[in-house]
């Protein structure tokens, strides 16, 4: 009879093997005839391979100056052209590009990390529960996103660096003095804070929906422990709908953090950024159209590219495709 439980077990290990193995070759197939998201990933690919090795490949440095080279249209020695201290325009977007990187992988992941404690918690326990946790997601949406960055910011940034002044002048310890990296832990809260409401919401959603489905009674009715039914059942079911907001979300990062930067209230220099880029080509952009070109150019096609990598993933996840 022993022999005969742990020889069921192992054929039914064996046939969830299989299955899951011809789900993931099926969903890269899928993905694959996707041209689309196929065009999508080789994008994101290129964005992270320029933000790793963006410092190896540049040409120049992000911050060299060359006064006699100013305002020169792209060239053999300057692809992108320079700006109007002489900087080259290509070094700089792939300086800018770990910077993109950096936002928009690290808000991605506070936010989808507390939105899916906040989403489960409230689905799985209900009531009182579950009514606070969306009042207060919804008073986090009802303010404008980029009003609640921009006040976050401009908040926060001044007093911190007062107090950081306070603490060199009573230790005389460097560190005090080199604030660059507040810029992206103020951009990575600030983007956290208006980014989890919309991944707790959905993963409520998920499941309050998918924990009523006649798959998940009978796996609950056949013994299974609540959290085996939550990732067996539940969570496979929500990655696609989970996976498009993740996407969505990283190219909305890089698009936020360059509207802060690009009105002043984001990465600040020496740091580099593609929205940096944009304020200062607005004064001699029609002139030179090159200044301007570069980033918005290379925003926008980061931004479609996350759009079309997810809306690829999303089909060629669902398990209700054929």
């Amino acid at each position: 009879m022993n022999q005969a439980a742990k020889q069921g077990t192992m054929d039914e290990f064996g046939v969830q093997t299989r299955l899951s193995r011809n789900l993931w070759q099926t969903a890269f197939r899928r993905f694959r005839k996707n041209w689309l998201a196929v065009f999508g990933l080789i994008i994101i690919i290129l964005f992270l391979l320029a933000a790793i090795f963006g410092p190896i490949l540049a040409p120049y440095d992000f911050l060299e100056q060359d006064l006699t080279s100013m305002l020169q249209g792209p060239s053999a020695l300057h692809w992108l052209g320079t700006d109007d201290l002489g900087r080259d325009t290509f070094s700089r977007l792939l300086y800018g590009a770990r910077t993109a990187a950096l936002v928009a992988f690290s808000t991605t992941a506070i936010s989808l990390v507390i939105g899916v404690i906040v989403g489960t918690w409230a689905g799985l326990q209900g009531g009182r529960v579950d009514e606070v946790l969306m009042w207060i997601s919804d008073l986090v949406q009802a303010v404008p996103g980029l009003l609640l960055v921009m006040l976050i910011n401009s908040a926060l940034r001044r007093p911190i660096i007062n107090w950081f002044d306070q603490l060199y002048e009573q230790t005389r310890n460097s560190f005090y003095l080199n604030t660059s990296w507040l810029d992206f832990v103020l951009v990575f809260s600030a983007l956290a804070m208006i980014g989890w409401p919309g991944f707790a919401r959905l993963i409520r959603g998920q499941v309050l929906s998918i924990s009523k489905e006649d798959y998940v009674l009978a796996a609950r009715a056949l013994g299974s422990k609540e959290g085996r039914v939550m990732f067996s059942h539940v969570v496979p079911n929500s990655l696609g709908p989970l996976i498009v907001a993740v996407t969505a979300s990283m190219g909305g990062a890089v698009v936020l953090e360059a509207g802060l930067s690009f009105l002043g209230l984001g990465v600040q220099p020496p740091n580099a950024s593609w929205g940096t880029m944009l304020s200062n080509s607005l004064k001699l952009w029609q002139s030179f159209p090159h200044l301007l070109i570069g980033p918005a150019v290379t925003i926008g096609l980061i931004q479609v590219a996350f759009v079309f990598l997810g809306d690829g993933l999303n089909d060629a996840l669902d398990p209700r495709r054929n």
